[in-house]
């Protein structure tokens, strides 16, 4: 990626968590842009893995694991090979997208079903080899809490379905001050949210706060752009998830910028 200045003085927040921030946070710097570090959501280990190693005990039955995340590869592979001592060979994969697929890979998971186009449970869910799951057990690995259309529309096909809860997500911040007082420097003009969890927190946070009237919120995905729309905010959607795409996304207010 070449040093432009596609988002020259933009200030944007990144609300990812830190690890998964990075690449992005380089990015917008290489495009003349300022990235403000503003992690929504943190993930952590469970307190007690008891449950989720009694969910293991059912692998020898199931038929396909599917991981929600990188994150429920990296919580959940290394209890998985310690138990089996191997990676199961009756068992397939299938994950949500590519960056969870090369975490798989990392654990010698290679045959992986993963969508194609865009990386979401609905694209997941729509694929030819997830559409007979009658009388199949599928296990989803995924961290605590999360959306439950994947469970429920395998259910209705008729499989069996379970979760494996390998860790959780927590808000590292207890207040948006620092946002309010970036703007208030103007130095805030767009945050970028990529989940609907670092949305909700966002909003609860920052409610009736008069910067957020006045920035853009740049999302990844028409659901997360649902709430703030509700309440009136500006908000962006980039055309397909990836880093390229949020910085096309971000290059919108240039214009507007100057």
């Amino acid at each position: 990626m070449r040093a432009d200045h596609l988002l020259s003085n933009l200030h944007i927040a990144v609300t990812r968590p830190l690890d998964q921030a990075a690449s992005l946070n380089v990015a917008i710097t290489q495009h003349g842009g300022t990235a403000i570090a503003f992690p929504l959501l943190a993930i952590v280990a469970l307190d007690d893995y008891q449950a989720f190693e009694q969910q293991l005990n059912r692998i020898n039955t199931t038929d396909l694991a599917i991981f929600i995340s990188s994150n429920a590869v990296d919580y959940a592979m290394p209890h998985l090979i310690k138990k089996f001592g191997k990676i199961p060979e009756h068992l397939k994969f299938a994950a949500i997208g590519h960056q969870t697929a090369k975490a798989l890979a990392q654990y010698g998971v290679h045959e992986v079903l993963v969508p194609h186009t865009r990386f979401d449970s609905e694209t997941l869910l729509a694929l030819p080899e997830l559409q007979d799951v009658s009388a199949k057990t599928i296990a989803i690995f995924r961290g605590v809490g999360g959306r439950e259309l994947m469970a429920e529309t395998l259910k209705a096909r008729g499989a069996d379905v379970y979760f494996a809860e390998s860790y959780r997500r927590v808000n590292p911040q207890h207040n948006a001050d620092l946002l309010a007082a970036q703007w208030r420097q103007n130095k805030l003009d767009a945050v970028i949210v990529t989940s609907s969890e670092a949305m909700r927190y966002l909003l609860q946070m920052a409610q009736h706060a008069e910067w957020l009237t006045h920035v853009t919120l740049c999302v990844n995905h028409e659901r997360i752009a649902e709430q703030p729309r509700q309440l009136g905010l500006k908000v962006l959607v980039a055309s397909a998830p990836g880093d390229e795409a949020m910085l096309q996304c971000l290059s919108q207010l240039v214009k507007h910028h100057d």
